[in-house]
């Protein structure tokens, strides 16, 4: 593995994708403060540093790094993986979460389901309509029969 140095890696924009949990919590009030903002719900980067627990130098130090995952995601098309349970219905309510968000399907892969089990592919065009897309993972991810949600990657 090549290490590159540091200023190779400052010209090249690097995203990955954690879940909440893996996030230190400074940067998770970082999004709150910059939600507070959006929404009016604060009108000063004071204010809503404040009403999130943090400084106003972290919310500065933070604020262009950090973001919901939705946010980025605009334009884009995402691919993920489902481990689902071969019950009838369950694909087509995966389905009508993501037109509910007004996602645009691009393609579906379903293997053939071996014990049970099924695993499923899915493309998805994300449009400047598309609800919240870090919503529409959540609850595909919680549906009763899925066991398991991977975001494979996502391309302009």
């Amino acid at each position: 593995m090549e290490i590159q140095d540091e200023n190779t890696l400052a010209a090249e924009e690097q995203y990955y994708v954690v879940t909440a949990k893996a996030v230190p919590e400074v940067l998770l009030r970082v999004v709150e403060a910059k939600r507070l903002l959006d929404t009016r719900k604060a009108d000063t980067i004071q204010e809503a540093a404040d009403l999130a627990g943090i400084s106003r130098s972290s919310f500065y130090k933070y604020k262009d790094d950090i973001f919901p995952f939705h946010e980025k995601a605009r334009g884009k098309t995402i691919t993920f993986v489902l481990e689902m349970k071969d019950e009838p219905g369950l694909l087509s309510d995966v389905l009508k979460i993501v037109a509910d968000h007004q996602a645009n399907i691009l393609t579906i892969h379903q293997s053939i389901p071996i014990g049970g089990m099924a695993s499923t592919t899915i493309s998805v065009d994300i449009l400047p309509i598309t609800g919240n897309v870090s919503d529409m993972i959540g609850l595909i991810e919680r549906m009763e029969g899925v066991l398991h949600l991977k975001i494979l990657g996502e391309e302009r």
